[in-house]
């Protein structure tokens, strides 16, 4: 069956592509980063943390090896395939309802800046759902520059290019991002639609999801850590 991307959304390359445009193969071959120990560092030994948009598990593997316990959600039974020692679950996080509670949840990958208003409030409110009384929701967020230090590249020690090559206004505050990922023996582009939020936004949208922002867990603010509005700030 022929592939149908979400609009705005598309991806070129070798392999299987999902609705978002984004590679599995791709996915694959991306090394983790400094994500597993930003979260290890931020919760409780042995949490069991709700991972929405696990993808094929670079992060999901990483956190199993430090003990925790991970229930890995994504929509492409693609990705998933590529999970191991994980629970996993395949469905659109915004429409995520599994009647239980977790010590962390965590959305990753920029995707608080979906580009769509109602998708970023069905990621939270997901978030706000499934976390557990004195819980928290770990968030990753663009970095200031994301859609103004353009085009940039990055050379991987890993010995790949990783290039965004633009990012275009659309329309109603939404920027179309172009990225390139160069290997020596393949290619791969992704273009998706992204909202920036400022600092106050991204405030604002939290608390319409009865959330506020306890701690950010990094200098650039880019991973925050998030909790139930009007509970015991941690420290």
């Amino acid at each position: 069956m022929e592939l149908t991307f979400r609009e705005g959304h598309q991806g070129t390359g070798p392999g299987t592509m999902t609705p978002d445009g984004c590679a599995v193969e791709l996915y694959s071959r991306l090394p983790v980063g400094s994500e597993p120990d930003i979260i290890a560092a931020a919760v409780p030994p042995g949490a069991h943390i709700l991972e929405l948009g696990c993808g094929v598990g670079r992060v999901t593997h990483a956190l199993l090896d430090r003990g925790f316990t991970v229930t890995a959600v994504d929509e492409s039974p693609e990705m998933l395939e590529r999970v191991r020692g994980a629970r996993t679950i395949c469905s659109p996080i915004e429409h995520l309802d599994l009647g239980e509670s977790f010590d962390v949840v965590m959305l990753a990958s920029f995707l608080v800046h979906a580009g769509d208003v109602e998708v970023r409030r069905g990621l939270l409110r997901a978030c706000a759902r499934h976390v557990a009384e004195g819980g928290c929701v770990l968030i990753q967020r663009e970095g200031g520059d994301y859609h103004l230090n353009v085009p940039r590249e990055r050379v991987d020690p890993a010995g790949f290019t990783v290039r965004i090559v633009s990012a275009e206004p659309v329309g109603d505050g939404v920027n179309s991002v172009r990225a390139e990922y160069v290997f020596p023996d393949a290619t791969w582009t992704q273009a998706f639609l992204s909202r920036p939020l400022t600092k106050g936004q991204f405030e604002e949208a939290l608390a319409e999801a009865g959330l506020e922002v306890d701690k950010n867990l990094t200098e650039d603010g880019v991973w925050v850590r998030a909790r139930r509005a009007g509970k015991e700030r941690g420290k």
